[in-house]
């Protein structure tokens, strides 16, 4: 069984449906973070010598292991190339 296959079976259980779509966005930070790293020819091992840190580092940090902190993101991002941005989402509530 292919693993989107799996996905795809895994998610019509509602519960695990449910806890898939809270970590939803935690899911798109790892994605973006391994994006810019490999859009910016970067292995995790050059990534880490950029920013000062190790290579274990990097790894945990796409695997969405650890908090990291603001700083630690603009680091990533910057030795990519590119910038962090934070963007509210807001949602409205319609009166009844």
């Amino acid at each position: 069984m292919s693993l989107k296959a799996l996905k795809q079976k895994a998610l019509q259980n509602e519960l695990v449906r449910t806890e898939y779509e809270q970590l939803a966005g935690e899911f798109d930070l790892m994605n973006q973070l391994i994006t810019m790293r490999t859009s910016a020819s970067l292995t995790q091992e050059q990534l880490a010598k950029r920013i000062g840190t190790a290579k274990g580092n990097i790894s945990r940090l796409e695997r969405g292991k650890g908090n990291p902190s603001w700083a630690t993101l603009e680091k990533y991002a910057n030795a990519c190339g590119y910038q962090v941005k934070l963007q509210t989402v807001l949602n409205k509530l319609s009166s009844a």
